[in-house]
């Protein structure tokens, strides 16, 4: 097989390929076998009729499409692989040549990645970020965990208050008519927790068990269902049930309740220590992210918009699989947050982009600096994730290989390397 790769401008290039005949004529008689099991050729049982008088009866054109959909795929992965091109879209191809007894030509017009061009990566100072931990600190994370661990009880009698947990009935009326979606029983809300559209909330706030209420709202510009973006509307709301926090006395039963500890001292002790721990890994994380994105701002590369987004698509997906394990979807997200797919996407676009800027960026410093990956990496890396995820590391490689993630997991750990050559080779502001 013969393949050459021709930059047509920037990112764009043709991929120029011819098949030998022989692969031809091979893939010509797979087309046939397939073919064949559905000809209907009178005096022949399907699967049986001999190849001669299938080309006789239908032509042996009849074959050239199946013929190229079988050679079509690994002819081009063969190219790529030859010419050492890395493609970022589907190529456009144009067959020029196929025919019994020809070998197979094509042009494939395909869209790589950027070049891109280092500026300074030595030797980049990054601040400095504070590791110590304060009295307020340790307060505020002993709040939370009185939070976490509060009761949630019945309230009698008394208004509703912010932060309170409620049960409601609602209908939404706009211009005095009830509109699709506007109406809930014995729905569960949060007050404060921001989930109904602005304002709505805000106004449940002061209502009394059983008692009933017009709440007046305007639905944001934005709203996804057209006909209520940026209407004025009435909800009709009546309040069943109020629950409020009952948050547990800070001292030595709670210590002992939520950790192995006696005391309240010796329990904030210990989370001292674990907040400065944790303000040391976030210190190294921000030290990580402020290098690269230093050195990815002195870089030059023009960004295709494809790769912006595919991106985008890959941060949707992960978007709704942290919604799917708060017991929501996308569809439940755009209704509450008056926002559709497309405004989310655009919402995303800047991340998108600065995440495909910087691993290019890494990926070229890892060249410059010849960073590689051994065996030995991967099977460090392995032992790693069999521990996180209870599989032994030979199962977690036949896995990543059958379906192809291998080399992924090079490419990450690469990608890795250059993160750590980077902040090792920084320097503090």
């Amino acid at each position: 097989m013969k393949a050459n790769w021709e930059k047509i401008e920037k990112n764009l290039g043709v991929l120029d390929v011819e098949v030998e005949a022989e692969q031809v004529a091979k893939a010509l008689d797979k087309a046939f076998k397939k073919v064949a099991q559905k000809a209907n050729v009178p005096g022949f049982r399907k699967g049986k009729v001999p190849r001669t008088i299938f080309e006789a009866r239908f032509g042996v054109e009849s074959l050239y499409q199946d013929a190229i959909d079988i050679l079509l795929p690994e002819a081009y992965t063969n190219a790529v692989e030859m010419t050492g091109i890395e493609p970022i879209d589907r190529p456009d191809v144009d067959v020029e040549q196929f025919g019994k007894g020809q070998s197979f030509k094509f042009k494939a017009k395909v869209m790589v990645k950027p070049e891109v061009k280092l500026g300074a990566y030595k030797g980049l100072e990054v601040p400095a970020a504070d590791t110590d931990v304060s009295e307020e600190e340790v307060n505020a994370e002993l709040e939370r965990l009185q939070q976490r661990h509060a009761e949630l009880v019945v309230v009698d009698e008394g208004p509703a208050q912010m932060g309170d947990h409620t049960v409601i009935d609602f209908e939404g009326f706009l211009d005095g008519e009830p509109f699709e979606g506007g109406k809930g029983e014995r729905f569960s809300l949060e007050l404060g927790s921001g989930s109904f559209i602005p304002g709505f909330e805000e106004q449940v706030v002061g209502l009394n068990i059983a008692e009933e209420k017009e709440i007046n709202v305007t639905f944001p510009e934005n709203y996804q269902a057209e006909n209520l973006a940026g209407k004025p509307v009435v909800f009709k709301v009546k309040l069943h049930e109020i629950k409020r926090k009952s948050l547990p006395a800070l001292d030595d039963e709670f210590a002992k309740d939520v950790s192995e500890f006696d005391t309240l001292e010796e329990y904030k002790a210990d989370l001292t220590n674990k907040l400065k721990e944790r303000k040391a890994k976030d210190a190294e994380s921000t030290r990580e992210a402020a290098v690269v994105d230093k050195a990815a701002e002195g870089a030059e590369v023009e960004i295709p918009s494809v790769m912006i987004d595919a991106e985008v698509d890959q941060m949707m997906k992960d978007f709704e699989n942290r919604l799917s394990q708060q017991g929501m979807n996308l569809e439940l997200y755009f209704q509450f947050s008056g926002q559709d797919e497309a405004a989310l996407k655009e919402q995303m676009k800047g991340d998108a982009e600065k995440r495909v800027r910087n691993n290019l960026v890494l990926e070229e410093v890892a060249k410059a600096e010849n960073l590689e990956v051994s065996e030995e990496d991967i099977n460090e890396e392995l032992e790693s994730l069999s521990k996180l995820y209870g599989r032994s590391a030979e199962e977690l490689r036949s896995l990543f290989a059958a379906q192809g993630y291998l080399d992924n997991l090079g490419a990450d750990l690469k990608v890795r390397k250059a993160v750590k050559f980077l902040v090792d080779e920084s320097k503090t502001a």
